[in-house]
């Protein structure tokens, strides 16, 4: 608790004196679930940009439920009395992982911890890790470049009909079919991620010339929709292996 209340101490600060990145409302009605109960529900909720990467959710004191209590407490150090913590509550269970601004750019808004809460949900679709950036979008285009993939002099994967999947901001991924891998050199990794783009990913280890490289190798069994593509093909970290495109070795 101490390094979340450190990060959040951190942030409103940065926010009070700075103010965030970037701020838009939206006009998606968005809600949350806690312990059971819809804890906030509002069509006047903010992205709100705390950095340049992705927004997160901020939403008005008003979308607080019936079911849901806010309380605010005490003010965050060193904000002029900007930015209280808060506390969000339903029956026994609460969190403390919320923000109450009182700033020019945030007034009356309250920022909940993503992780906070038990499920979000934009419209009727859930979301997870954080929310969509409405300005990256992502394209999954077939191709009939080869790509190789080697590591420490061994081929791992070579194929002649790779996915590149393009996603706004970030270098392209090469997505390989599962029957181009030597999985002889893979093994399960207990490892999972989240993305609001593509959904949960699990991974493999790499083992080559005696030695085991963790999650070096990712895939999505169960993939949104708009990602449906790449369900069971096999990404290879870029900037961890080797890799040829038609025969040009990319820099990792």
């Amino acid at each position: 608790m101490a390094d979340t209340s450190d990060n959040l101490a951190k942030l409103a600060q940065k926010l009070a004196s700075e103010g965030p990145h970037k701020i838009e409302p939206t006009p998606r009605r968005v809600r949350a679930l806690f312990g059971g109960k819809y804890v906030l529900d509002t069509t006047k909720a903010y992205h709100v940009w705390e950095h340049p990467y992705y927004p997160q959710f901020y939403v008005p004191v008003s979308a607080i439920t019936n079911d849901a209590n806010l309380t605010k407490n005490s003010s965050v150090p060193s904000t002029s009395d900007k930015v209280h913590f808060g506390t969000v509550s339903v029956g026994s269970k609460k969190t403390e992982r919320v923000l109450v601004f009182n700033t020019k750019d945030l007034k009356d808004l309250v920022k909940i911890d993503f992780a906070a809460l038990d499920q979000w949900f934009e419209e009727d679709v859930p979301i997870y890790q954080h929310p969509k950036d409405p300005y990256k979008r992502i394209d999954i285009l077939t191709s009939t470049r080869p790509v190789k993939v080697e590591l420490d002099g061994v081929t791992l994967a070579e194929s002649s009909n790779p996915l590149f999947l393009l996603e706004t901001s970030l270098r392209t991924r090469y997505y390989l079919p599962p029957t181009s891998v030597n999985w002889e050199l893979l093994s399960k990794s207990d490892s999972e991620t989240y993305c609001p783009y593509k959904g949960r990913a699990n991974y493999y280890n790499v083992t080559v010339n005696g030695k085991e490289y963790k999650d070096f190798v990712w895939y999505y069994q169960y993939p949104t929709a708009e990602s449906a593509q790449v369900v069971g093909h096999l990404c290879f970290y870029n900037e961890k292996v080797d890799i040829w495109v038609d025969g040009v070795k990319e820099e990792r």
